[in-house]
């Protein structure tokens, strides 16, 4: 989405009135996601206020979330502001969606039957918080981190598991080192808690270290990392790689690092660690948390997620989720348990993993064919480089395709647009791929076929 071609409405001869006035014209779409907000100076001549009072309005928009300061690009209105605002625009019809980074519904659980055997009991207030059988699935789920069961915190999905461990140990104002390209729901979720995201650039096998070692130097409080299927790059760790970053973030013994591992179990890469148990809660190792989504494996709507961490991080984040929304639903446990002891389930599982990475091949080999140059070794997303990213998927949508903007993804990084693949099939790829290699530039296609 380009800028706003027009300045947008913003009125207020305090701080507070423009604070209030901008927000407004945000969860009104008069600013929409990505728009440029005036200079400071510039405003402040325009409202007859002074610069500071605009400086003063754009801090506290920063640390709300509403706006970001990039280098070289101005302040802009972020991607998805923790404003109600106008639904999200959806594919017309007619267009192909890859764009919305869904999974595949036939490749996820019917929940009816699970609905049917539901019997989670009369739980009043002061029972156990956690199902101990849902403990048990958390073991399972974290074999291969040897973490024990009284490590192992249950919160409503990955993105609240995330909120949930930056604020046990973050304040607003602290540097969060963070993938560039990177998840729009990180990056929007750091900026929203008032924190300062660093990028730190990723290649095919994730985080690279110089970038993440400067990061860390101009004192990120915590790191975000993805081990596998990141999005949008289907990035993943591979053991050397998670050896340089564990080399680089040694010595920084305070930071938190916390490892998104949403798509687990479907991610078509085998899980790499960059954190593990090895005696974490000994005196100086930091601390650091792994989150590992049920809604990627089971459904988008089961709002669960297991987060293993060490003991005082775990600590930290059960006990505030008491005092705030109290425990995960019951209900929802119950439902997450019966699922998983589910052997069928256990093979929908498998059988979605094999799938994804199937279908993920077989657009990289179609899109290699076709000369367009892309990248994915993990999850849902394949990304191919663009000059500019509008052109490129206004051509797409005439053609009959949606595809997702980079920008939302990118803080410095250059331009590209996501190719969900989860329900894409082969057929599909080729017809996608010859459009795609038709709408790059010439000079684009030259660079691609290089």
């Amino acid at each position: 989405m380009n800028a706003m071609a027009t300045e947008p409405a913003i009125t207020g001869s305090t701080a507070r009135e423009i604070t209030a006035s901008v927000e407004q014209a945000v969860e009104s779409g008069a600013l929409s996601p990505g728009a440029s907000m005036p200079s400071v100076r510039g405003l402040a001549a325009r409202l007859g206020v002074s610069p500071t009072t605009v400086s003063t309005a754009y801090r506290e928009l920063r640390l709300r979330g509403v706006v970001a300061a990039e280098a070289g690009r101005g302040t802009r209105v972020v991607w998805r502001p923790p404003l109600v605002t106008r639904p999200a625009a959806h594919a017309r019809a007619g267009v192909r969606d890859l764009a919305s980074g869904n999974p595949d519904p036939d490749l996820l659980p019917s929940l009816r039957p699970a609905v049917r055997r539901l019997d989670p009991g009369r739980l009043l207030y002061g029972a156990p918080t956690v199902d101990p059988e849902l403990i048990e699935v958390g073991r399972r789920l974290f074999a291969d981190l040897d973490v024990a069961g009284e490590h192992v915190a249950v919160v409503s999905g990955a993105m609240d598991g995330l909120e949930r461990v930056l604020s046990a140990h973050l304040r607003p104002g602290d540097r969060v080192a963070v993938e560039d390209p990177g998840h729009t729901g990180v990056l929007d979720l750091v900026r929203a808690m008032g924190f300062a995201p660093v990028p730190v650039a990723v290649d095919e096998h994730g985080m690279l270290p110089e970038p993440l070692s400067a990061a860390l130097e101009r004192g990120s409080a915590a790191c975000v990392v993805t081990p596998r299927a990141q999005n949008p790059t289907g990035a993943a760790l591979t053991a050397d790689r998670a050896r340089e970053l564990r080399r680089v973030l040694t010595p920084h013994e305070g930071v938190l690092v916390v490892e998104n591992d949403h798509a687990s179990l479907i991610s078509g890469a085998g899980y790499v660690p960059l954190v593990r148990d090895r005696e974490a809660d000994a005196p100086g190792f930091g601390a650091w948390a792994v989150i590992r989504s049920i809604s990627k494996l089971l459904g988008p709507d089961l709002r669960v997620a297991l987060v293993a961490a060490d003991r005082r991080t775990a600590s930290r984040v059960e006990g505030r989720q008491r005092l705030g929304a109290g425990w995960v639903s019951h209900v929802l446990q119950r439902l997450v348990i019966d699922l998983w002891s589910d052997p069928a389930t256990q093979e929908l599982i498998a059988r979605a993993a094999a799938t994804y990475a199937e279908r993920r091949e077989a657009a990289l080999a179609a899109l290699a064919a076709a000369g367009v140059r892309a990248t994915g070794r993990s999850g849902f997303n394949v990304v191919v480089p663009v000059a500019e990213e509008a052109p490129v998927l206004r051509a797409l949508r005439e053609a009959g395709w949606e595809l997702g903007p980079g920008e939302p993804h990118r803080i410095a990084g250059p331009p590209f647009v996501r190719i969900t693949t989860a329900t894409l099939d082969p057929a599909e790829a080729v017809r996608l791929a010859a459009d795609l290699a038709g709408a790059l530039a010439p000079a684009e296609r030259r660079s691609h076929l290089a």
